[in-house]
């Protein structure tokens, strides 16, 4: 995710340059044909093409309200984990005790079931971001961006998810997570059979038990909420004719324009150039915008930066568990830009 207080001109020509060249090449074909060849019948008037450009800039508006709705509901999702998160380590810290045993426990073996909470917590959150990171079909994919997403992208795309699971758990409950079509729920589960195992034990009561539920509750809610934006694109109908439409004025843009510069004097025709080329960038990039706002798990530039979340949360709950010894933060996601 970038988070620099804005892209630069250089970064944001960069990654739109086809929204300017490719309009600047036509707007000059046009002219040339105008200007040269003579052919004054393709100068259209501007009165009819402010009409498609006011509806082209509505529909322009909707889709990038809707694409940003997306992107904002994928952060807030991902908020709510890191509330629930940290409620779980330190209730899991807190509530798990022998209290309520038939016989004093082991004060290390109730550490060890504590620690066993939170660190199939921190699983659960690895078996996630992986879940998230699938590439689906409607998301960018091609070289350039497996390229990107390789070389500075999120870790997802250089780690294996099974060798992520065994820091947290032992070798066994990961190869039977592993061969479940959704690791994450299934870590979900196996916490709530803890749970039930310590309840039988004498090791949390009737209340703690209740308020442990509660956040295993949430948290598969939360989960459900990022696989629903994940699992369903934004209507391709929208993205698409959306895309059609501003295309489409782009191509119309330099024939408006002739007449208009042509009447200021001999020659000056060819500042429908530089005029249409701009417009075109204006429209095309504000297009290109909602498109790479739709699909906040892709693993790009401008994505929910769930991996370095991810580790943020892990570093909070192993601490809460008295753990010294923490991984390093990662970096912000796909901070490459192009």
């Amino acid at each position: 995710m970038h988070t620099g207080r804005r892209y630069r001109l250089a970064q944001t020509l960069h990654w739109s340059r086809r929204n300017l060249l490719l309009p600047m090449l036509w707007a000059a074909l046009a002219t040339a044909l105008y200007d040269q060849v003579g052919l004054h019948w393709l100068a259209l008037p501007w009165l009819p093409m402010s009409l498609v450009g006011v509806a082209v800039a509505f529909y322009l508006g909707f889709k990038n309200n809707a694409s940003y709705g997306r992107l904002w509901e994928a952060r807030k999702i991902w908020g709510a984990i890191v509330n629930a998160s940290r409620s779980w380590a330190f209730s899991a810290r807190d509530l798990v005790t022998d209290l309520h045993a038939p016989a004093p426990c082991d004060p290390q073996g109730l550490q060890g079931e504590r620690e066993t909470l939170v660190l199939r917590h921190v699983a659960w959150m690895d078996a996630l971001r992986h879940q998230l990171r699938q590439i689906k079909s409607w998301e960018h994919q091609g070289e350039p961006y497996d390229t990107i997403r390789l070389r500075s992208g999120p870790p997802e795309y250089r780690e294996d998810l099974a060798q992520q699971l065994e820091r947290s758990l032992p070798g066994e409950e990961v190869r039977a997570v592993m061969a479940q079509l959704n690791p994450a729920a299934h870590l979900l589960a196996n916490q709530s059979r803890h749970l039930g195992q310590l309840r039988a034990r004498g090791l949390l009561d009737g209340f703690a038990h209740m308020e442990l539920q509660k956040l295993l509750h949430e948290l598969m809610a939360q989960q459900g909420k990022a696989e629903r934006i994940k699992s369903f694109p934004f209507p391709r109908q929208y993205a698409t004719v959306n895309t059609f439409f501003a295309w489409t004025f782009a191509a119309l843009v330099p024939f408006g324009m002739l007449e208009e510069f042509a009447a200021l004097g001999e020659g000056l025709a060819w500042l429908a150039v530089p005029f249409s080329a701009l417009v075109s960038w204006v429209f095309l990039t504000t297009d290109q915008i909602g498109e790479w706002s739709e699909n906040p798990f892709e693993g790009l530039a401008n994505d929910v930066p769930i991996s370095s979340m991810a580790r943020g949360i892990e570093r909070d709950v192993l601490q809460m568990i008295g753990r010294t010894e923490l991984p390093p933060p990662r970096e912000l996601d796909g901070m490459i830009q192009f």
